[in-house]
């Protein structure tokens, strides 16, 4: 099988559910999705026309000296192949590319949180994912290389101020961290994610995964009809209306024959 890896997918779902993870990379199955806040994908778009086009020099001089080329583009990279016949392929969308002046590149997201290096390390598998789909993209794909640095730019909103009578601020704290270009590592963690998916099933997370909780549930509830009447005995009739099968059932006169259609069909049968 040749599995597609989204970088999105490497961080909350595969750290949140092994098992839902296995469920959408191998079966096409992802977990329902919850209604966004309209704000969450209002301050990204912001955030993105703000930094387009913008130098390194206004927002972070701890970067070479550079700006931002390119928001939102698709990167795929070439086939990881392993030698049991299973293979995969890195396809996501990512936020921000630095051009830095040298002539390098870096690859930078923007995440709406307060910043913490768990948060770092997680976010920097969907950094070093595309970095690699980058400097090895499959055939006609974006291909941008070396890839010198990778980070993420945190805004933790914080204040909210009255501007005018018309017009309010919404302001918080920008915290850049920067993530080490490790191949190495990544490289371990990919494996570490083809052993999950060549499984035959991982066991579900009922422990810490919401979805898998619900799942297991329902198992105990039995939403089978509670039917007895309605069994097609052997030898039934047909439907004088519409020639369907028909069943017994019991009326106030006694025992009668009704369509199994019924109530869309209301034909019956003396016994």
């Amino acid at each position: 099988m040749n599995f597609k890896l989204s970088p999105s997918d490497l961080t909350y779902l595969y750290n949140g559910c092994k098992f839902c993870f296995w469920l959408k990379v191998r079966h096409g199955i992802s977990q329902p999705s919850m209604p966004m806040p309209g704000i969450f994908s209002a301050i990204a778009g912001r955030q993105k026309d703000f930094y387009a086009d913008r130098r390194t020099e206004q927002f972070c001089p701890s970067l070479p000296p550079g700006k931002v080329i390119l928001g939102e583009k698709w990167v795929e990279s070439k086939t990881l192949s392993s030698s049991d016949g299973h293979s995969c392929y890195i396809k996501g969308k990512f936020d921000a590319v630095l051009q830095f002046d040298d002539g390098s590149y870096g690859v930078i997201d923007f995440k709406t949180a307060s910043p913490s290096d768990e948060k770092a390390e997680m976010y920097g598998r969907q950094l070093r994912a595309y970095a690699y789909a980058l400097e090895n993209p499959s055939a006609d794909a974006l291909h941008l290389t070396p890839v010198k640095k990778l980070g993420l730019i945190f805004f933790e909103p914080d204040a909210f101020e009255q501007q005018s009578l018309e017009r309010q601020i919404f302001s918080g704290k920008v915290k850049w961290i920067e993530v080490a270009r490790d191949d190495g590592s990544f490289m371990k963690f990919i494996i570490e994610v083809m052993q999950v998916l060549k499984a035959e099933t991982p066991p579900p997370s009922a422990a810490d995964c919401n979805w898998c909780k619900y799942r297991e549930r329902m198992k105990t509830f039995d939403m089978a009809p509670a039917s007895t009447a309605t069994q097609t005995p052997a030898g039934s009739p047909a439907c004088p209306q519409c020639n369907s099968a028909m069943t017994l059932k019991n009326g106030k006169f006694g025992q009668f024959w009704s369509c199994l259609r019924y109530p869309e069909c209301k034909g019956t049968r003396r016994v």
